[in-house]
């Protein structure tokens, strides 16, 4: 059984990802994980942690001389900006007079709300130093782990931008086939057409002079995938269900 869980806060000392379940000998490429984790970084619209941090994994864990051991596998992302946060983020109880950068107003569309209402807490920062997409780093980790698996079996994952708010790509963009979605993979832009991708840009630039949100379309795909994966007997055990 393959389990995949994460650890840490947006500004704690790190970001650990524990991966359970992947089988002894399996080489591990820490240079292809440090690639996905630099992708997280790139493309329009970015925030300013962005500039701050540069992921690079360090694998506690599971794996010997390069081989994993069949045990979990632990790794840690060091989170740069901690150092900028050691009072507020401290493990230990500091002083009073000490800044805590305690938050009180709750932020529309975040976990804030719910958060501090389920635990009844009255600084939002124990909510939304965890709910923060700085945690999507560790997931792209442990994904980058997942991929290197499956490309044992000849298969591999990739995806594009299809849609950013209003602006779509062209038609011909929406059927492409999995080794044209393949090759971007190393694209700036995440997109296959590159017309759209300039105005999904400016729209972008726009959202964010506006301090507005927007949704978008992203295709994945995965190729090939042998048939018999998941199961019908069960609604825990079909595929669909599983991916969701």
């Amino acid at each position: 059984m393959f389990r995949f869980f994460t650890a840490g806060e947006s500004h704690g000392k790190c970001l650990i990802g524990v991966l359970e379940g992947f089988p002894h000998g399996m080489a591990v490429d820490i240079d292809f994980i440090n690639r996905q984790l630099q992708r997280r970084q790139m493309g329009p619209g970015r925030g300013q942690r962005m500039k701050i941090e540069s992921d690079r994994i360090e694998i506690l864990a599971g794996v010997r001389q390069g081989i994993t051991i069949g045990s979990p596998i632990a790794f840690a992302l060091h989170n740069l900006d901690y150092d900028q946060w050691k009072i507020p983020m401290s493990v230990s109880r500091v002083s009073e007079q000490e800044d805590i950068r305690a938050v009180s107003r709750p932020r529309p569309g975040h976990a804030d709300l719910a958060g501090a209402l389920k635990y009844q807490t009255h600084d939002i920062r124990d909510i939304l130093e965890r709910a923060s997409a700085r945690e999507t780093a560790a997931r792209v980790a442990g994904g980058a782990f997942c991929r290197l698996f499956l490309a044992h079996f000849g298969i591999k994952v990739g995806s594009h931008v299809e849609a950013i708010g209003n602006e779509h790509v062209a038609a011909r963009y929406r059927a492409m086939d999995c080794q044209e979605i393949f090759q971007l993979n190393e694209s700036s832009s995440f997109c296959a057409d590159p017309a759209a991708a300039k105005r999904m840009i400016r729209l972008i630039e726009n959202a964010k002079r506006t301090g507005e949100t927007l949704g978008g379309i992203v295709e994945v795909v995965a190729s090939p995938v042998p048939p018999g994966l998941g199961s019908h007997v069960q609604w825990d055990r079909r595929l669909d269900g599983q991916i969701a």
